[in-house]
């Protein structure tokens, strides 16, 4: 009887499971729509925009990036990542600068411009996304915090695992 019992959570559990995987799925679809928009918005091509972000996201994390780290990010090849960072700078919307103590590193960083149409663009949303936020309790918000982070720290080891086979194989 008592197996009987436990069966059913346990695939409760397991279909709690994969809806939160799809949902997680979901809101990266979403992300990705948004990048597209914002692209459109900006008028940019889509990669464009999607490093664009991922050099102002750096910025607000206090680590920005390097061209060779941008290019990882988004997988491009070093030449194509050069050529959408020249489209990028041409268009005002990145500033190359040598921050470092090594002067041979370059570091990404968004314009003023961008900056400021970005916010525009999304701090709409930034307030729906907040008011969802402040209706759960600190202590839920903590919990999913962790559990992203250790969904996103097993993500990343199984995708170097994936490039490291791939290079190898």
């Amino acid at each position: 009887m008592v197996l009987a019992e436990e069966e059913p959570a346990h695939d409760s559990v397991a279909e709690q499971r994969e809806r939160l995987i799809e949902g997680l799925r979901a809101y990266g679809g979403h992300f990705t729509e948004l990048s597209r928009l914002f692209a459109d918005w900006l008028g940019l091509h889509s990669t464009d925009a999607v490093a664009l972000l991922e050099v102002a996201a750096a910025e607000e994390r206090g680590t920005p990036l390097s061209p060779a780290r941008l290019s990882e990010r988004i997988l491009l090849s070093p030449s194509a990542t050069t050529a959408l960072l020249n489209r990028l700078e041409q268009a005002g919307h990145i500033i190359r600068s040598r921050e470092h103590t090594d002067r041979r590193v370059i570091t990404l960083r968004s314009s003023a411009y961008v900056q400021e149409r970005a916010d525009e663009f999304f701090r709409p949303l930034g307030v729906r996304l907040d008011a969802v936020m402040a209706g759960h309790p600190p202590e839920l918000l903590a919990a999913f915090e962790t559990l992203l982070a250790e969904l996103g720290t097993s993500m990343d080891a199984y995708i170097t695992e994936r490039s490291e086979g791939r290079r190898e194989g």
